[in-house]
C-alpha cells in the first residue's frame, strides 16, 4: 500500500542534492519515468520513491508505480508542489526516487580481449557533459570509463539523466592520477589523448594506428576549455587531433569523445 508522505524520505532527498552527501551515503537521485524504468531493469535497490498526483495521470505512470511496489520499493505520495521543491528539472514529471548505485572499481574494467577499449574523462566540469560521455562510451561499445580528478560527479541528477541509464549498468571508476597510471600499466592499455594539436585521426589511424596496437587502448578527453593535464599528455602515448573545417573552432567533448571511439574501434 501506498503511505502518507514521510518528511525523512524529503528530507533524505534534499540532502542528497548535495555531493559530499551523495558520497558519505552512498546514494543518488534519479528523476523522471524513463531513468526510473531503467534503474529497475538494471536491478539497482531502491530505498524509496516520492510520486506526485500527475504521475498517475498516464499509463505508463500508473505502471511504473504498480512495478515499484511489486519490487517493494517504498512509495510515498506527495503533492505537486512538494515534489517541484526537490525536483531538479524545471518541469517534473511526477516522480523521485533514492537508488543505490552500483560501486565499480578499476579492475571491474572487463579489458581482457585485445579489441577492448576504454573512455577517460579528464576534469570536464559540466554534468550533461559527464553524462553524455557516458552514455556515449557505453552505446559504442567501451569496456568502461575511468573518471579522473576535476570532472563532474557522476551521480550528480543531471549527469545521470544525460547518461539515460547507462551509468546503471556501464563501470564507471573514480581514479587519482596515480591509480589511473598504474591501472594502465598493470593491463597494458595504450592511451591516445584527444588534443587541438595532435596528429590529425587519418593519419593516426594509419600510422601505429589502432589495428597495429596488440592490447586495450583508453581515449581520454579533458576539460572543455582547458583539455587534458600535462601529466596525461605526458603519459599517452599518442595526441591525437578531428580535423575541423575552417573557422571550426572545437567540437563539443561528448561528440569528439563519440568520433574518437568509433574510429578506435572501427579500426580494430
Amino acid at each position: 500500500m501506498r503511505r502518507p508522505i514521510a518528511s525523512n524520505l524529503q528530507s533524505t532527498i534534499r540532502d542528497l542534492q548535495r555531493r559530499k552527501a551523495r558520497g558519505r551515503r552512498g546514494l543518488a537521485l534519479i528523476e523522471g519515468v524513463r531513468l526510473v524504468e531503467e534503474a529497475l531493469a538494471a536491478g539497482l535497490t531502491f530505498r524509496g520513491a516520492l510520486v506526485a498526483p500527475d504521475l498517475a495521470r498516464t499509463t505508463r505512470g500508473r505502471e511504473l508505480v504498480v512495478e515499484l511496489e511489486r519490487h517493494a520499493v517504498p512509495v510515498e505520495e506527495g503533492s505537486a508542489r512538494a515534489l517541484a521543491e526537490v525536483a531538479d528539472t524545471e518541469a517534473p514529471q511526477g516522480i523521485v526516487a533514492v537508488v543505490e548505485p552500483r560501486t565499480w572499481a578499476a579492475d571491474d574494467i572487463p579489458l581482457g580481449g585485445v579489441r577492448s577499449t576504454a573512455l577517460v574523462i579528464d576534469g570536464v566540469q559540466d554534468p550533461g557533459n559527464v553524462g553524455t560521455l557516458i552514455r556515449t562510451a557505453h552505446a559504442l561499445g567501451a569496456a568502461g570509463t575511468v573518471v579522473l580528478r576535476g570532472t563532474a560527479d557522476t551521480l550528480n541528477p543531471k549527469a545521470l539523466r544525460a547518461a539515460m541509464g547507462a551509468t546503471f549498468r556501464h563501470p564507471v571508476v573514480a581514479l587519482d592520477d596515480t591509480a589511473f597510471i598504474a591501472w594502465a600499466r598493470r593491463h597494458g592499455v595504450t592511451l591516445w589523448a584527444a588534443a587541438a594539436d595532435g596528429v590529425p585521426l587519418p593519419r593516426a589511424l594509419g600510422e601505429g594506428g589502432p589495428g597495429q596496437s596488440e592490447g586495450p587502448i583508453a581515449v581520454i578527453v579533458g576539460n572543455e576549455g582547458a583539455g587534458i593535464r600535462p601529466q596525461l599528455n605526458a603519459v599517452s602515448a599518442k595526441r591525437v587531433a578531428i580535423p575541423l573545417a575552417q573557422g571550426a573552432e572545437s567540437l563539443n567533448v561528448a561528440v569528439a569523445a563519440g568520433i574518437l571511439l568509433f574510429e578506435v574501434t572501427r579500426g580494430r
